[in-house]
């Protein structure tokens, strides 16, 4: 399988070289990724995966004081040889949460100064059921946009005039631009990193 996976990394040449470090798992180091958005992974075509089976996809930051963390970013099969990933928004994710995969590939890997992907040969049937963070992440997203419409809809619906305020000594106002000014400010950090409610 060693020549059977590629990736692509916007802008650079094709990275055929993965290193295998088990019957069923491969790496491939990806230098600068800072700076990178999206990858594909893909079979070049020479093997197809054994019949059932299909290669999930891991990526992995690099943390100077830990062993790599995976988090899981899909698939690939012979019926979908390749994929592109969106890994911009997983540095992020990886400061912030712990992955679904953690240390798949083994913790005796020495820690990683560079990012990594890994590909894992598992029963498709299997990898099917599987949530990709980068889903997770969109789902996050969107439940904090929905709460958060439906926070500020319900505020508003009891805003009234100063004038219409009767004086009551046991009630606290908020005036309704404040609540405005935390949504925005709330959804501004919502789209620059949908996790960062967990730190």
């Amino acid at each position: 399988m060693l020549n059977a996976l590629g990736v692509i990394v916007s802008g650079r040449l094709v990275q055929t070289d993965f290193q295998q470090v088990s019957d069923a798992q491969f790496l491939i180091n990806i230098p600068e990724a800072d700076n990178v958005n999206h990858v594909v992974v893909f079979l070049t075509g020479t093997t197809p995966f054994p019949e059932g089976m299909a290669g999930a996809v891991y990526f992995s930051w690099p943390d100077p004081s830990a062993p790599p963390n995976w988090q899981l970013l899909g698939f690939i099969s012979n019926q979908k040889p390749s994929a592109i990933f969106k890994i911009s928004q997983l540095k992020k994710l990886h400061e912030l949460t712990d992955s679904n995969a953690g240390n798949i590939f083994g913790s005796n890997l020495p820690i990683s100064h560079i990012a990594q992907i890994g590909v894992s040969i598992e029963p498709e049937a299997s990898l099917v059921q599987q949530t990709p963070v980068t889903t997770t992440t969109d789902t996050y997203y969107q439940f904090g946009q929905k709460m958060l419409e439906n926070f500020f809809n319900f505020v508003s619906s009891f805003s009234i005039s100063q004038s219409q305020m009767v004086p009551n000594p046991q009630e606290t106002f908020v005036p309704l631009s404040t609540v405005q000014t935390w949504f925005t400010n709330f959804q501004r950090r919502l789209e620059q990193n949908p996790n960062f409610w967990k730190s």
